[in-house]
C-alpha cells in the first residue's frame, strides 16, 4: 500500500466528491490531530479548486480528556452561545463543513459519563437555538464526515497487532470501504451513488406507509412521516448542488412518524457513544417512544442519551443498507458507527432531517411536527440490521412490498 498515494487520493475525493466544493466557496476544516497529513492535501485540493479561504480546526484528544477528567464540575452545563454563532457565521459567508477525525472508542473509559451527557445537551441545545443545527439539516450547508484511524481505535479491531500494525490495517480497510483503493475513486463514487438514487427511486415511488422489521428478537411496525422523502447517496443542498454528507454511505434513509412505532428491537451490533461501547441493546416502542430498555454493556451511557430530552426516545430517521455491502464483507464490526451504521440497516432516536420531508427544507419546524417528524437536540445512530433480518414495505392499500430479505435487497 502507497500511503501518501492513498491520503492524496483520499484528500480529492472527500473535496471534490464529498463537499463538492465550487470555485469562490471557503472551506471550514474540523480535524484531529491524527487527520493532519490526510488534510494538508485537503487544503492543497481546496485552494487548487480555487476555494476563496480554508479554515482548520484541531482538536486534539488528550486536551478534550483532561476537560473531562479535571474540570470543575460546573462547567459541563456551559456551552458560549459565541461558538456556536463563529460556526453560523462562516455558513452564512458561504463555507461548506468537512470533519475529518479518529475516534477511539476506549478514550472517555475512565469518565464521568454524566458530565459527557451534559455538556451534549447543552451544545446540542445552543446549535439548535442558534439554527446552526438547522443550516445542516436542512442541507444549507453542505458537510461531509470522514475518518481516520488513531492506535486507540485501530486496536480495537486488531488487538493481537503492534500499534504500528493495527494502524496500517485499518488504513486499509478505510480506503477499501471509500473505494479510495480503485484507480478512479470518484468515479466509483459516481457509479455506487447511481445505484442507490435507483433504489431511493423505487421507495419514493412505493409511496409507503409503513415499514416492518422481523429478525430474531425484532418485530417492530414503523410508520412513516407524511410526506417522508427518501434519500440515498448524494443529495442536493439548497442551492442544488450535490454531496456526499458520509463517505463511506450505502444507506437509503427516510423519516419515520415519531408517535407511530410499536413492537420489539433488538440492536445487531455495538455502538460507540461517547466513548464507551454500547452492546447487547433491546428495546420495546410503544406509540412512538421507547418504553423499556437494556442492553448487555453501556446501558447507563444510552439511557443518559435518551433522556436528553423529552423526544430523544423517539426515532428521527430509519436507513435501508444490505448486508452484501464493502464495508459488511470486510467481516469486522469497526466501533465506529459512520462505518458500522453502513453496515447495517441502522435507526436514529432524536432529531430528524429537515431533507428527508418532502419540501422539508421550506417547511417550519410546527408544520414538520405535526407531520409526525421528530424534534430533538440529540441524532443517535445504532444498528438493526443483519443477514437475519427482514423488511417488507405496506403500501396505504395493504399491499405487501418486500424490501430486505436475508439482510439484502428483493427490489
Amino acid at each position: 500500500m502507497n500511503l501518501e498515494q492513498n491520503l492524496i487520493k483520499y484528500a480529492d475525493l472527500l473535496v471534490r466528491a464529498g463537499i463538492n466544493l465550487q470555485k469562490g466557496e471557503g472551506l471550514y476544516m474540523s480535524i484531529s490531530t491524527d487527520a493532519i497529513p490526510v488534510a494538508r492535501y485537503a487544503v492543497k485540493r481546496a485552494y487548487e479548486l480555487g476555494a476563496k479561504d480554508v479554515v482548520v480546526d484541531v482538536s486534539d484528544d488528550q486536551m478534550n480528556l483532561a476537560r473531562y477528567l479535571y474540570g470543575d464540575e460546573d462547567i459541563f452545563d456551559i456551552f458560549p452561545e459565541y461558538k456556536a454563532l463563529h460556526l453560523k457565521d462562516f455558513y452564512d459567508d458561504n463555507y461548506q463543513h468537512l470533519i475529518i477525525r479518529a475516534q477511539d472508542p476506549t478514550l472517555l473509559k475512565d469518565v464521568d459519563h454524566s458530565r459527557v451527557a451534559r455538556l451534549g445537551k447543552v451544545a446540542g441545545r445552543v446549535m439548535q437555538e442558534t439554527g446552526v443545527q438547522a443550516y445542516r439539516m436542512s442541507g444549507r450547508t453542505r458537510w461531509t464526515i470522514g475518518a481516520v484511524p488513531c492506535v486507540g481505535w485501530a486496536k480495537t479491531i486488531f488487538t493481537d497487532s503492534t500499534d504500528e500494525e493495527a494502524v496500517q490495517k485499518l488504513w486499509e480497510k478505510i480506503f477499501y470501504a471509500v473505494r479510495v483503493d480503485l484507480d478512479d475513486p470518484v468515479a466509483a463514487w459516481h457509479a455506487h451513488d447511481a445505484n442507490l438514487h435507483k433504489q431511493r427511486d423505487f421507495l419514493n415511488a412505493a409511496n409507503l406507509e409503513k415499514v416492518h422489521y422481523q429478525g430474531p428478537g425484532t418485530d417492530l411496525i414503523v410508520y412513516l412521516a407524511e410526506g417522508h422523502e427518501w434519500v440515498g447517496g448524494s443529495k442536493d443542498s439548497t442551492a442544488g448542488i450535490p454531496f456526499f454528507a458520509n463517505m463511506p454511505t450505502e444507506e437509503v434513509f427516510t423519516t419515520p412518524h415519531s408517535h407511530k412505532v410499536d413492537g420489539t428491537l433488538r440492536a445487531t451490533k455495538p455502538l460507540n457513544l461517547n466513548g464507551t461501547l454500547v452492546d447487547g441493546m433491546n428495546f420495546v416502542f410503544k406509540d412512538g417512544a421507547i418504553t423499556e430498555f437494556s442492553a448487555d454493556k453501556g446501558e447507563d451511557v444510552f439511557v443518559k442519551q435518551m433522556n436528553q430530552d423529552e423526544n430523544a426516545r423517539r426515532l428521527g430517521e430509519i436507513a435501508l443498507v444490505q448486508h452484501d455491502s464493502p464495508i459488511s464483507n470486510t467481516g469486522l464490526v469497526f466501533n465506529n458507527t459512520l462505518f458500522d451504521e453502513n453496515a447495517s440497516s441502522h435507526f436514529a432516536i432524536g432529531q430528524s432531517y429537515a431533507y428527508a420531508m418532502k419540501d422539508g427544507t421550506e417547511a417550519s419546524v410546527k408544520d414538520l411536527v405535526a407531520r409526525g417528524a421528530n424534534q430533538s437536540l440529540v441524532h443517535t445512530d445504532f444498528m438493526v440490521g443483519a443477514v437475519d433480518v427482514d423488511v417488507t414495505g405496506y403500501s396505504f392499500d395493504g399491499t405487501q412490498i418486500p424490501l430486505l430479505k436475508n439482510g439484502n435487497w428483493v427490489i
